[in-house]
């Protein structure tokens, strides 16, 4: 089964606003895993949290050898989050969010969830 990878991020944009490139915040990651090939990002590489333009190496090899797990995506142009829940990024719109599992997730995470974040739970 194949996991998320820090790769994604460098295709992955706000489904409501389209800002790209999404923060990441990875709360659990699994590195079992040995890579022969790489594909090396083109805009933004999550793993080194930079513009691929504005780095001046990236370790593609080390970076493919991890698989989150668990973690958080932030839109910081609109403030929306997404929950990264066993390697899948629930990215729904508004309208289609459980917020249920949401509460869930942050019962779970909420030590390592931003406090903007835990702030916006607080007033829906």
């Amino acid at each position: 089964m194949c996991k998320l990878k820090y790769r994604l991020m460098d295709i992955l944009a706000c489904p409501m606003c389209r800002n790209f490139p999404l923060r990441l915040i990875v709360f659990s990651r699994d590195s079992r895993y040995s890579v022969k090939e790489t594909m090396r990002c083109e805009l933004y590489c999550s793993y080194h949290d930079g513009l691929i333009e504005q780095l001046k190496e990236t370790n593609c090899k080390e970076c493919y050898s991890f698989e989150i797990t668990d973690g958080l995506l932030i839109c910081q142009r609109c403030g929306r989050w997404y929950a990264i829940i066993d390697e899948i990024p629930i990215m729904l719109p508004d309208n289609f969010r459980d917020r249920k599992r949401e509460r869930e997730f942050v019962e779970r995470w909420g030590d390592k969830i931003p406090p903007e974040i835990l702030k916006t739970l607080s007033m829906e």
